[in-house]
């Protein structure tokens, strides 16, 4: 870790060295590029418009802890999936499987199981109540938001940790534009990306489509048959109509699908992939599958004292998967499992004009927004474990079936929300907020076994949750480019049922947290410096863990502790040294820890950390650009991503040390062409991000996968 730190520190140096040499010639305008509005290479850094409270502003003048990835970070670091993005946001972490559809994301040590999230991912506004329909290929991505800290009172259920919030890039009104892009790399890698968009009705109307296909070999080898375990493709679209009928009217149709052919889950003992990394040997070798189809619909209208919006989103999504359940080469026990899930959401929004606040005073004006989300979810699981003779007793000498579940669980929800800002002048701000949630769940599931070597057990439950979750923050903006604000928040999360879980633990209750945080944001020398501090403290009670059911071998469950609390500090600092030369960092630490009296699955967690969460992250970095004609850049990248040691269970019984990932990107790009080379991982760093305890069939006790290791490889693509 201290060679990867050095050599990035050395190469910066470089870089800022270099910088004096860069002049301020004509730059390409090719997706990328670190380019100002003159088309010169840039001098100061571009303002970053977010929407962490439902309404377009900058992120320095937003007071809430908010990390945004853009569209041109997104494109020059070759990021793929949410989870690389989120390498930029201080005191965030995925725990992500090798098969796509899981990916848990964790903010300040908050999260909890897929069925049920801590932090929302919302896409294109559309929030997904189960996250494993929030992992998809980035295609046409304006930005990606990491809002920390509770959101409850304008979002609602499920953000009790924050939001992920994701756009589209619009479809073009004034010109046609396209690229294609085809990288390839090590483990067979190949991702070939399309996309087109331009008008079709006298500037009224853009249409835009995109496509493209990824797969990769995979890391994992099964040592029983030569094969790798946990390859990855997938086929993605997007299409998009942009309308805007009148000055003050936009509508939007997105059309976003996803077919992904994962394959197994890369899981071994635990002790064993210490030993032989990215091995494994099982007798059985299975898949991941995931389809998904998502029409959203969003229409704006700015009137004259107020704007309407309202986005209407549909989502289905299906998988089917299959793996070894003892991981181990005899063949004792596998699994399948089908999930299938169709969603809706309707959010409506009213809100004062962003340019016209209500005058109250000579001295005090009023912004306000309010609206109302409904949602419906259906869900249904099947999952069927095959044991094979004398596997589940030494009195059972024919092959069992366990259907372990069958599940339906519903749910229908409602919340209102309401929140108005008083400024005070010019430098002070003062707002509240308050939402109501309602909703009602019913669950059918059934357990049982093929033949019927035990009773059946069925479950026919329904209930109802609510709460209402207030916002109080405060803001003062010291000088022009500074500010100051505190906030004190609650958070809520909905509690519900287990699709499938140990007897008496079929339902889980509600969780609630309140959060105080304070934080400055500060401007300098023209731009060419953000530099940001905050601090938090989150105490929650009833806290849901997703917990490994000792039953069940494989399978899940939430249930509630009986309280926690997370406290630290996060910092992010941005700076453009020269024309063409940035420097970034970021960092972040969490003292996340149960309190006295806590159970988790059975075990006293009373005082031990939360699992999961890395006691501290950090990102340092820098890119420089230099012009070599007028029609071409040259650039460099390099990043190290830091993360604190971390343990995998509550119990606080195996952790990860802590480690380093250093990443390297250089390449030209033109007007219309560019060419580069990436290495992710370039010092092969070993490490286990996630593991879980698995008793009986694990002889270590826990089961883990290893972290992606070196991948490399050229990416060339075209624009116009």
């Amino acid at each position: 870790m201290r060679y990867a730190t050095a050599l990035i520190v050395a190469a910066l140096a470089v870089l800022a060295g270099g910088a004096a040499q860069a002049q301020d010639a004509p730059n390409p305008s090719a997706p990328g590029s670190p380019q100002g509005q003159d088309g010169t290479l840039r001098v100061r850094l571009p303002v970053l418009q977010v929407t962490a409270q439902k309404e377009l502003e900058d992120a320095q003048k937003s007071p809430v802890g908010v990390t945004a990835v853009s569209q041109e970070v997104l494109e020059t670091a070759g990021i793929r999936a949410v989870s690389e993005a989120a390498e930029y946001s201080p005191n965030t972490v995925f725990t992500e499987f090798s098969a796509r559809k899981l990916s848990n994301p964790r903010f300040r040590g908050v999260g909890s199981s897929p069925v049920n999230p801590g932090v929302t991912t919302y896409i294109d506004g559309v929030p997904q109540l189960n996250s494993n329909s929030s992992s998809i290929e980035l295609l046409e991505v304006d930005q990606i938001e990491f809002v920390r800290g509770p959101q409850s009172s304008l979002f609602g259920r499920n953000t009790i940790g924050g939001l992920i919030n994701i756009t589209s890039v619009r479809p073009s009104l004034q010109e046609w534009t396209g690229s294609l892009v085809g990288p390839f790399g090590n483990f067979a890698a190949a991702d070939v990306r399309a996309a087109v968009s331009g008008p079709v009705v006298g500037g009224r109307l853009g249409i835009g489509v995109a496509a493209g296909y990824s797969s990769r070999d995979g890391f994992t080898k099964n040592s029983i048959t030569g094969n790798d375990l946990d390859s990855r493709s997938a086929v993605f679209a997007k299409t998009q109509l942009y309308w805007t009928p009148a000055p003050n009217w936009d509508a939007r149709v997105i059309l976003t699908g996803e077919r992904a052919r994962d394959g197994d889950f890369a899981l071994n003992d635990l002790d064993s992939l210490r030993a032989n990394p990215f091995q494994a040997a099982r007798d059985f070798e299975g898949y991941t599958h995931r389809d998904l189809v998502a029409p959203t619909f969003s229409v704006r209208r700015i009137g004259t004292v107020m704007e309407v919006s309202a986005t209407t989103g549909f989502l289905w999504w299906e998988t089917d998967d299959s793996t070894d359940l003892d991981y181990s080469p005899l063949p004792l026990a596998t699994r399948s499992n089908n999930e299938n899930d169709l969603q809706f959401t309707q959010d409506i929004r009213l809100a004062s004009l962003a340019n016209a606040p209500i005058e109250l005073t000579d001295t005090m004006s009023m912004r306000w927004q309010a609206g109302v989300s409904v949602f419906t979810q259906d869900y249904t699981q099947e999952a069927v474990n095959s044991y094979a003779p004398f596997v589940l007793s030494p009195f059972v000498s024919i092959p069992v079936e366990q259907t372990t579940p069958r599940a339906a669980l519903d749910d229908r929800g409602l919340g209102i929300f309401g929140e108005t800002t008083f400024a005070f002048g010019e430098r002070f701000d003062a707002t509240v907020g308050l939402r109501g949630d309602f909703e009602h769940k019913e669950a059918a599931l059934d357990t049982f076994f093929m033949p019927a070597i035990a009773p059946r057990t069925v479950v026919a439950a329904k209930e109802s949750f609510g709460d209402v979750s207030p916002q109080f923050t405060v803001a003062f903006n010291a000088t022009p480019d500074s500010m100051v604000y505190a906030t004190a928040s609650r958070g809520y999360k909905a509690g519900g049922f287990n699709a499938a879980s140990p007897s008496g633990n079929q339902a889980y209750e509600e969780e609630h947290s309140w959060n105080y945080e304070g934080g400055v944001k500060t401007t300098w020398f023209d731009r060419r410096l953000v530099a940001n501090a905050a601090a938090f403290y989150l105490r929650w009670r009833d806290m849901q863990v997703n917990v490994p059911n000792p039953v069940v071998p494989g399978q899940f469950f939430i249930a509630n502790a009986a309280g926690s609390r997370s406290a630290g500090v996060e910092t992010d600092l941005h700076a453009q040294l020269a024309p063409g030369c940035e420097v970034f960092t970021g960092f972040g630490y969490t003292n996340a820890k149960f309190s006295q009296g806590s159970f988790s699955n059975g075990v006293d967690v009373g005082g031990r950390r939360v699992s999961n969460t890395p006691d501290y992250t950090a990102t340092v970095g820098g890119q420089y650009s230099v012009l070599v004609s007028s029609e071409s850049a040259a650039f460099i990248r390099a990043e190290v991503v830091f993360r604190g040691d971390h343990y995998y269970d509550d119990a606080n019984t195996e952790g990860q040390e802590a480690y380093s990932l250093t990443h390297f990107r250089a390449g030209v790009r033109g007007r219309k062409m560019f060419a580069e080379a990436w290495v992710r991982n370039a010092f092969d760093t070993e490490y286990i991000p996630l593991a879980f305890a698995y008793p009986g069939l694990a002889p270590s006790g826990f089961l883990g996968e290893m972290g992606a290791p070196r991948t490399f490889g050229v990416r060339a693509g075209i624009t116009f």
